[in-house]
């Protein structure tokens, strides 16, 4: 296994872990962003205002862009074990 294919399968490794986390993240961003909008302009510094609505933006994520994320996962796991025999030698 030479030092190029390492790194090739590393920086494939993270790209597939950007494309399952950014969905998440983002929607959580912007659902914090939204909330800290109300928060400064209510004045009301409740720390814990945030939580219930982001916990049900990830759901709804993980519900609409499960599939997907399932697949993007997967394809990346059969690729990944049908290529060892490649990888190793």
């Amino acid at each position: 296994m030479t030092p190029e294919t390492v790194i090739t399968v590393g920086r494939q490794a993270m790209e597939v872990t950007v494309l399952l986390s950014a969905p998440l993240l983002v929607s959580s961003l912007i659902v914090g962003l939204i909330i800290a909008m109300f928060q400064a302009a209510t004045q009301i510094n409740e720390m814990t205002l945030t939580f219930i609505p982001k916990l049900i933006t990830i759901a709804v994520v993980l519900m609409v862009a499960g599939g997907w994320l399932l697949k993007v996962l997967l394809t990346f796991t059969v690729r990944l074990f049908r290529d060892i025999p490649g990888l190793i030698g």
